[in-house]
């Protein structure tokens, strides 16, 4: 079982064993080691998420404990201590460059200087969770050919837009630039900038162009949300390559170089004020991209599999997904003002792993609604459930109204 783990799964185990931890295993040990070593910021998923693991509320079977306290004498030993997993590559010392600006974490962690001359690869991880389903195919077969062929994909929140291109980078070993785009994104945020840096002005090229330098796929999450200052960005779309004004640098794509923009809207505004901030896109730089992909929600046969994968019992990722398609149908037909996205669905499904109690778990993924868009969706999903009729749940988190509805409280 050892020999099936990753560099940093198996360092895991290592710290696990360390801190006296057997199986099975609570979710409130492992997320004591989680805190103490800072391998993962909550319990990793290859554990909560496998549900032949689970051996109980909070209970997880991890053989490879065992295993690896019989062959270490129940210590940790050096040698399964494994180099860190973040691939590098040694640049010159003599230009410090980072992406600043409106970019990730793990992208403003790429500071030159800072990491004794090393970049750290932004390759994402693999997601154990994640289905593939919609576009991925069509997106992967994109960056496969290394064209610079820019994609413009569209769809509600929560349908997993950005996960998707993240994973096709993942399958496909491709470093992914990811861009968050606001109103207040500028040249200075995508394509760099000068820097103080212990004392002296440094020039920093921003995520736009170190993903052409270095062939990478530029994601631009949430486009529809900047401004006029992306219009910075026309030549780098044509594929043409960028110039520098500020250092006097022309910069040209490397072989791979593309774009991938997310958006909620089709770059002409919001008219129900659903995505607050989206505004009208400039028609020019539409245009730049060749191809626009919808992605609606997975299908109910498509969604089940994904909560499955997140650690949802069976017949509970089948209640859920039956309910969200209603719901779906009723929004799409103008009878709510209001959904539940594949993102939501999923949170419910970590919260019941968390608290153990389905109605619960539900009633607090809801509370952003209004009171009555919230109790008809708690009533809906009763009669979808008989489990949260029935008064099965612990919690008394439900209760029948006296006209039979279902209600949180």
């Amino acid at each position: 079982m050892l020999n099936n783990l990753k560099p940093r799964q198996l360092q895991f185990v290592d710290a696990v064993v360390s801190a006296g931890v057997t199986s099975p295993a609570s979710r409130d040990e492992l997320a004591a080691v989680c805190d103490a070593t800072g391998l993962y910021a909550c319990p990793p998923s290859w554990i909560t998420q496998d549900t032949t693991r689970r051996a109980g509320r909070g209970l997880y079977n991890i053989p490879e404990l065992t295993e690896y306290a019989n062959q270490n004498g129940g210590t940790p030993s050096p040698s399964a201590t494994p180099a860190p997993t973040v691939a590098t590559e040694v640049i010159p010392d003599a230009v410090v460059q980072a992406p600043v600006g409106a970019v990730e974490v793990a992208q403003a962690n790429m500071v030159m200087g800072m990491t004794g001359g090393e970049r750290q690869s932004l390759v994402p991880s693999p997601f154990d969770g994640f289905v593939r389903w919609g576009h991925f195919k069509d997106v992967e077969r994109v960056i496969k050919s290394r064209k610079n062929y820019n994609i413009y994909i569209t769809g509600l929140s929560g349908n997993g837009k950005t996960l998707m291109c993240e994973q096709v980078c993942a399958k496909l070993k491709r470093e992914c630039y990811r861009v968050n785009i606001t109103a207040e994104t500028d040249e200075d945020d995508l394509l760099g900038g000068f820097r103080l840096i212990n004392g002296n002005t440094v020039w920093q090229d921003g995520p736009v162009v170190s993903a052409m330098k270095n062939g990478g796929v530029l994601l631009l999450d949430e486009i529809d949300l900047g401004g006029r200052n992306l219009m910075c960005l026309q030549p780098v779309l044509e594929g043409k390559g960028v110039f520098l004004k500020k250092i006097g640098e022309w910069v040209t794509p490397a072989n791979g170089f593309t774009i991938l923009a997310t958006a909620n809207t089709k770059g002409k505004g919001s008219d129900d004020g659903r995505f607050i901030g989206t505004g009208i896109m400039n028609e020019a730089m539409l245009d730049r991209f060749p191809v626009t992909f919808e992605q609606p929600y997975p299908t109910p046969a498509i969604e089940k599999k994904i909560l499955v994968k997140v650690g949802a019992e069976d017949t509970f990722a089948d209640h859920l997904t039956r309910w969200a398609d209603i719901i779906r149908k009723s929004f799409y037909e103008g009878a709510v003002d209001e959904i539940v996205s594949t993102r939501r669905l999923v949170d419910i499904v970590n919260a019941e792993d968390i608290f153990g109690d389905r109605a619960k778990a539900i009633a607090m993924c809801l509370a952003r609604f209004d009171d009555d868009t919230r109790e008809g969706f708690m009533s809906l999903y009763a009669k979808v459930d008989d489990e949260i009729v029935n008064g099965v749940e612990d919690d008394a988190t439900v209760s029948v109204s006296a006209d039979g509805n279902a209600c949180p409280f």
